[in-house]
C-alpha cells in the first residue's frame, strides 16, 4: 500500500479553512521569479483567501498588480493573504460576502472601482463541492446552491464588471479536470465545471471583438480547503495519488497558469483552457 498523501482530517463546513489544514497548502511559490508582467494592473480574485485563489493573488502581486480578494467568511485566511500581498509592496483589500448573491457581486465591483478606479483582470475562482455516492443522496437545495456559487456567481460578477473592462482586459475562469472526465461522487460540482468551460468558450467569442480575452484553468487534484471539507478523513490520506504524477498539486504550482493568462504573454489566446492536472491527458 502506498504511503498516505496527507494525514487524516475533515472539516464540516464549506468551503473550508486553510489555517486548519495539515500540512498547510503551499500558496507562495518560493522559487517564483517575477518579471513585472502585471505592473500597475488591478485584479479581482474570488476565493482569494485560500488555495488556488490565494496563490494567484500572491503571484499577481509579485508581478506588480493590486488585488481585491473576495471570500465568504474565512477572515483568518484572508488576513494571511493580505499580509503576503502587501509584503510585495502592493495593495490588497478583502471583501467578505456570498458571491452567489448578485447584489454582493455588484457591491464587490463598486467597491473595487471606488478604491482603484479601474479593473484589468477578473478571476472567477471561488467554488464549493460536496461528495455524494448517488444522485438520490444529493438534496435539491445543495444542487442549486452549488450551481449558484460555482457558475451563477461567474455570470453575476462578469456582468457587473463589463462596464469597467476595457480593451486589453482579461477574464480567467477556474474550471476543473472533472468537467472533462466527470466524477461519480461529485455530480453537482463537475456539472458546474462543465458549464464553466462552455461559459468561457462562449463569452470569449462574444468579447473578442472588444479586445477582452476570456480563458480558463482546469486543475486536477490540488491540496486546497475544498478537500478536507468534502472528503472523508480516510479519503484525504489518498488524495491525488491517482494522478499520473502520483501526487496532488499545490496551489503555487497552479498560479503561474493564471499569471500567463493575465499577462501579454497570452495575447493570442482566448477561449482556451490550461490543464495543470498532474499528467492526465485531456482531449476535449
Amino acid at each position: 500500500m502506498s504511503e498516505p498523501a496527507f494525514p487524516p482530517q475533515q472539516q464540516n463546513q464549506q468551503p473550508g479553512i486553510e489555517a486548519a489544514m495539515t500540512p498547510r497548502p503551499q500558496i507562495e511559490g518560493k522559487n517564483y521569479r517575477p518579471a513585472g508582467k502585471l505592473q500597475g494592473k488591478v485584479a479581482i480574485i474570488t476565493g482569494g483567501d485560500s488555495g488556488i485563489g490565494a496563490a494567484a493573488a500572491i503571484a499577481f502581486s509579485k508581478e506588480g498588480a493590486d488585488v481585491v480578494i473576495a471570500y465568504l467568511n474565512e477572515h483568518q485566511d484572508a488576513d494571511h493573504v493580505k499580509q503576503l500581498v502587501t509584503q510585495q509592496g502592493r495593495q490588497c483589500i478583502g471583501l467578505s460576502g456570498d458571491i452567489g448573491d448578485e447584489a454582493f457581486c455588484r457591491k464587490l465591483m463598486q467597491d473595487t472601482i471606488a478604491r482603484f478606479g479601474k479593473l484589468d483582470i477578473l478571476v472567477n475562482n471561488a467554488a464549493e463541492q460536496h461528495s455524494a455516492a448517488t444522485i438520490e443522496d444529493i438534496p435539491s437545495e445543495q444542487f442549486e446552491r452549488t450551481f449558484r456559487t460555482n457558475i451563477f456567481a461567474y455570470f453575476y460578477l462578469t456582468k457587473a464588471a463589463m462596464p469597467h473592462l476595457k480593451e486589453g482586459a482579461c477574464i480567467i475562469n477556474t474550471t476543473s479536470v472533472t468537467a472533462y472526465r466527470g466524477s461519480s461522487h461529485l455530480l453537482d460540482y463537475s456539472s458546474t465545471k462543465g458549464a464553466i468551460v462552455t461559459f468561457t468558450r462562449s463569452l470569449s467569442q462574444q468579447l473578442a471583438g472588444r479586445g477582452i480575452r476570456v480563458n480558463g484553468v482546469a486543475p486536477g487534484p490540488v491540496w486546497t480547503p475544498l478537500i478536507p471539507a468534502s472528503s472523508s478523513a480516510e479519503g484525504v490520506t489518498q488524495f491525488g495519488q491517482g494522478a499520473p504524477m502520483g501526487r496532488a498539486g499545490q496551489p503555487d504550482e497552479i498560479a503561474p497558469c493564471f499569471v500567463f493568462l493575465a499577462s501579454d504573454d497570452s495575447s493570442y489566446m482566448t477561449g482556451q483552457v490550461l490543464h495543470p492536472n498532474g499528467g492526465e491527458v485531456i482531449n476535449a
